[in-house]
């Protein structure tokens, strides 16, 4: 598993924009350029930029063809290849494996008032982040490992994060195992990886930053 990451930064913005949406389809730009804010425009043009710039230098993919599941999860046509984006924050990654994933990145944003999800946690989880010392960071690991599942699921938000519970990295959906992993990539953020494929749990993946060039 490789697993590239970068951040945004508002002073390139418009020379990222010049050099990278030429490469990109039509529908690509419009979907780029119809967000307001620049970083989110910025996150999602790095997500596809990495995806490519990914696919070329680890894996001599050149002209991927991207498709999409009916449940709009993006897939490589003719390829064994599977990947998935996130973003948070000024945090962007894009992790490539062999088998179906998730990955997911939260902010550890200290404002964050963890009361306020409680009805999207289950009893017992909500119960054990109360428990912890570190409530946020308990709030945080809870959050991004769920979402991480759901996104190695596919379902998006058609998955509510309190129909399932995770315990000891595992969890069941709809009778499907799923298995997640915490890693690091940043100080500022928490990081988790999820497959159906139980070779998440011990694998160590290869992180690394990818400098964009301008």
């Amino acid at each position: 598993m490789i697993i590239l990451y970068t951040f945004i930064n508002e002073t390139k913005h418009q020379p990222l924009l010049d050099r990278y949406l030429p490469f990109f389809s039509q529908e690509i730009k419009k979907d780029i350029l119809r967000y307001r804010r620049w970083q989110d425009a910025q996150l999602s043009l790095l997500g596809k930029v990495l995806l490519q710039g990914g696919l070329k230098t680890y894996y001599n993919i050149t002209e991927p063809e991207i498709g999409t599941l009916p449940n709009k999860k993006p897939y490589l046509k003719g390829c064994h290849l599977h990947f998935n984006i996130s973003h948070s924050k000024d945090l962007v990654v894009c992790a490539f494996a062999e088998y179906p994933l998730g990955i997911d990145v939260e902010f550890n944003d200290p404002k964050t008032n963890y009361q306020d999800f409680e009805f999207q946690m289950t009893a017992n989880e909500f119960q054990e982040i109360e428990n912890f010392g570190d409530k946020m960071k308990a709030f945080f690991t809870f959050w991004t490992r769920k979402e991480a599942v759901i996104k190695a699921h596919g379902a998006g938000m058609m998955l509510p994060l309190d129909s399932f519970e995770i315990l000891h990295n595992e969890c069941s959906i709809e009778g499907e195992k799923f298995f997640t992993q915490e890693i690091f990539i940043h100080e500022d953020y928490h990081s988790f990886i999820s497959s159906s494929d139980q070779k998440i749990k011990d694998i160590i993946p290869i992180i690394e930053h990818f400098e964009i060039e301008v």
